[in-house]
This record gives C-alpha cells, structure tokens and sequence, in this order.
C-alpha cells in the first residue's frame, strides 16, 4: 500500500511513498532459468583455460608465441559476431511465437557444437564450431526477456542476485574442468593411458561436460518450463510456420507468477522497431555496451596474460593453474553478489553500484602491468599473488554493474508485449561489445608485445574503454523508478 506524502519539497529518493511490498520470486520457474543459465555460461569458462594451448597444439601460429592472442581472440570474437547477427531476431521473434522453442533450440547448439569443438584438430573446424553455436545461441537474450516476464520491479533485484548461482557454478566448474581436463593422456596418465580417442582428440573430455549439462538443461526445459508468452499453435506447428514463413498469431504476454505486475495493463501487441528505439532505450543500450566492452576486454585478456612468458609481459602460468585462479575468483565474485546485491541495492539503488563498478575498471587496468613487474623483480611469490588477488576481487565489484543496468532495461521498456524486442535491442548492441572486445582484447595485448612496440599500448587502450564506459553511464537516470514514472 503506497503511503501519502504532503511534502512535497522532499527528494523523490527520500520519500516512504516508494517502499512498495516485494512480490514474493516465482521459485517453480526460476530453478529451470538458473538451470538454463548454467549450461550457457560453462561454455566460455570451459574453453577460456585451454584455448591458448589448443591453439599452440594444431601449430596455426607456427610457433610464434606472439600469435597466439590474435588467433584466441578470433574464436571468442567469431562467436559473438555470429550472436550479434541474430540475436535480436530471436529475441524480437520470441515475443511473437514464446521464449520455450528457442531456449530448447539453444541448449540443442550448445550440446552439438561443444561436441564438434572437441572432435576438431584444424583451426577452421573449431572456428565453424564456434560459428554455429553463436548463430543458434540465443539463450542469454531469451534467458532475460523470461525472468522480466515472471518478475517485477520488486523482486527482480533479488532474483537477479540468485541468478548469480549460475554464474558461479559455470565460473567455478568451468576452468576447472577446462584445465584439469585437457590432455588427460598427458596428465592421468594411469587412467587414460589406453584410450586411442583421448590421444587423437586430447581436449574432447573437457567438452563433454558442457555437452552434458546442455543436454540436462534441454530436458528441464522441455518438460518443466511453462511458457511465459500465451501462443495459439503449439510448439511443432509454430516451428513448421517460422520456417515456411506463415503468419503468426499474435500473442499477449503474461506473467507466470499470479501476483507479479497483477495491477499493470498488458498490451496485446507488441509494438514495431522503430517504436521501440526510444531514448531510454538507446541510453541504456549505449551503457551496457561500454560496459560490455570493459568487462569482455578485461576477462578475456586474462588467461593470455596468465599464459604469456613474464619475459613478453605475462606470468608463465599453465592452463591446471590459470582454471583455478579463475574458478576461486568467480567463487568469491559470485558468492558476494548472491549475498550482497539485493541488500547493496536496497541501501544504496542501482546507479551508485553502476558507477562504483566502473570506477572499479580503472585499478584492474593499472595491475596489470604492476603484477607482471613485481613477478620479473622477485618471481610468483606471495607479492604478486596478493595483487592477483586485488585485481580479481576489483573484476567482481566490476561485474556487480550487469545487474544495475538489468534494472534500467526494465524501466525502459515501452511496453510489457515489447520486452523481447527491448531486451534484443540491448543485446545486439552488447553483442557488438562482445565482439570487437573478444577480438580486441588479446590482439591488442599480443600487437603490444612485438619488439619495437609500446608495452604500455594495451593497458591505455583498456583505460581509454573505462572512461569511455563511465562517461556514457553518465546519461542514465540517478534511479530506474523515474522512468517508469514517466
């Protein structure tokens, strides 16, 4: 119930008008989106550990260790690229035929591809692997337009928080799996000494998990997950008219939970493209791609930095090690999100976080050339774990901002049956960060450490997105509930 308020000189933000009770989460629902969510992100933290040794083990860079970054960067980069391209008509078409036929369509490309990553032994089978997965991989962007279906304003804060569980699990299992994992041969050598498939595909093990979980996460979703988009054709018969290009019936959205957004009209339509491109839109599109680009830069220059020599700037380290510098900073970035964002967002709103994780870019930036100078002065010891530490830590009050800018993409929705078109939006532009991030990322590092190059080059290419990501969070409201007011 809102509480009257006769002052009216008092700050928006001040006012006990706005402390409205929080729709209880749509637990029989969420469980199967942090399922979801699982098997997604375990691609990218299963790969990230022994990528950089793949590619010296199919000899694409004939032996140049300054290589290694262009041709890393080119995988990750390739599965953006193919993303980008489609993922806002996934996202956009699933307003119209509901968001269940592409999550089992995702999970059915994760499970293939991740298998076919692992059977590949030339560079160009495991970029056409990457390729495909992208193009059919709408998941991330359909995984969102389901949770702002079954949540509100109230309690998306918090489901948001549990969404973290996912990401943690994917962060924690995956570099574990993709470094201990790889060439088995090589390192259990007790076990798998006699396996003929492990010898010829040595990284195929460490893609079986993913395929695995994939696989699990088709059968959630095609037996537990109810639609959140009301269609009119069932799921076979809507396939068959997308691929004959018929017409569509025309859905309503509603929510699967009875008590969330019960007193907000839903519209019966969505609206056209160009209705959607609102300012709110295109502002928060803008923010979250600036902070896509920092993030995706960042992350992914991480394991090329730990796999480099110190002598070219790096700190020597094997794929074994690097998995388990990733997987216990994810563990401790995770867990401070699940338990501390709700709560950091109650006492504090979405917009100080946004800015305080950006702020955060800049520190994680300046370490890393200060960690790779204190390991050629004294060597891996406890100094520069300590500062491997710091910069790790800093990286998850960085990625507390996705979770502020969630609440902005929300609150700029035109309307609830346009929610998979605003979030595409939002998406594509992040698609286009995560692209020309992956690509960049490592070939800037590696372009910095030819002879005769500035070493310094990438770390001012990285500060220059930091500022460049502050800036344009800058045109974001001081709080999300003054858009929806409007």
């Amino acid at each position: 119930m809102i509480v009257d308020q006769d002052d009216e000189e008092t700050p928006l933000l001040q006012q006990p008008e706005l402390l409205v009770a929080k729709t209880p989460l749509p637990w029989d629902q969420l469980w199967i989106i942090l399922v979801l969510q699982f098997s997604d992100f375990l691609i990218l933290e299963t790969l990230g550990p022994f990528t950089p040794q793949l590619i010296r083990d199919i000899g694409v860079t004939r032996g140049d260790e300054t290589q290694v970054g262009y041709y890393v960067g080119m995988l990750r980069s390739s599965f953006y690229v193919a993303q980008t391209l489609t993922i806002f008509y996934w996202s956009q078409l699933s307003d119209r035929i509901g968001r269940k036929p592409f999550l089992l369509m995702a999970s059915f490309a994760i499970a293939s591809t991740m298998l076919s990553f692992g059977l590949s032994r030339t560079f160009l089978g495991l970029l056409a692997s990457r390729i495909i997965c992208g193009t059919f991989d709408a998941q991330n962007s359909v995984i969102k337009n389901l949770l702002m279906d079954i949540t509100d304003a109230t309690n998306l804060p918090k489901a948001y928080g549990y969404l973290q569980i996912s990401f943690m699990l994917g962060a924690v299992i995956g570099p574990i799996t993709g470094g201990s994992l790889s060439r088995p041969v090589d390192r259990f050598p007790e076990i798998f000494d006699h396996s003929e498939l492990l010898k010829t595909y040595p990284y195929l093990l460490s893609c079986v998990i993913p395929v695995v979980c994939a696989s699990i996460a088709w059968l959630v979703t095609y037996f537990c997950l109810k639609e959140s988009v009301s269609t009119r054709a069932p799921f076979l018969d809507l396939i068959k008219e997308w691929f004959l290009s018929q017409s569509y019936s025309k859905p309503s959205t509603m929510s699967i939970s009875s008590n969330a957004l019960a007193s907000e009209e839903i519209p019966s339509t969505p609206l056209p493209l160009r209705a959607v491109l609102t300012p709110k839109v295109l502002t928060v599109a803008a923010s979250n791609g600036t902070l896509m680009l920092l993030d995706i830069t960042l992350y992914s220059t991480l394991p090329i930095f730990y796999a480099t020599s110190i002598e070219l700037g790096g700190l020597s380290l094997d794929p074994p090690r690097i998995g388990a510098i990733l997987a216990t900073s994810a563990f401790v970035g995770y867990t401070m999100q699940i338990f501390c964002y709700a709560r950091l967002h109650d006492h504090f709103g979405a917009y100080p976080i946004l800015m305080t994780g950006l702020a955060s870019g800049i520190p994680i930036v300046i370490l890393f050339p200060a960690i790779n100078a204190l390991a050629r002065a004294h060597g891996m010891n406890w100094v520069v774990w300590l500062a491997i530490s710091i910069q790790l830590v800093l990286i998850g009050v960085l990625d507390m901002s996705f979770a502020s800018v969630a609440m902005f993409i929300r609150a700029s929705v035109p309307n609830r049956a346009s929610m998979g078109a605003t979030n595409g939006v939002v998406q594509l532009v992040g698609g286009g960060a995560r692209m020309v991030a992956s690509a960049c990322g490592g070939a800037v590092f590696s372009y910095s450490m030819q002879n005769g190059r500035n070493p310094w080059l990438v770390y001012y290419f990285f500060m220059t997105i930091g500022f460049l990501a502050i800036g344009t969070s800058l045109f974001l409201p001081r709080d999300p509930r003054l858009w929806e007011e409007v």
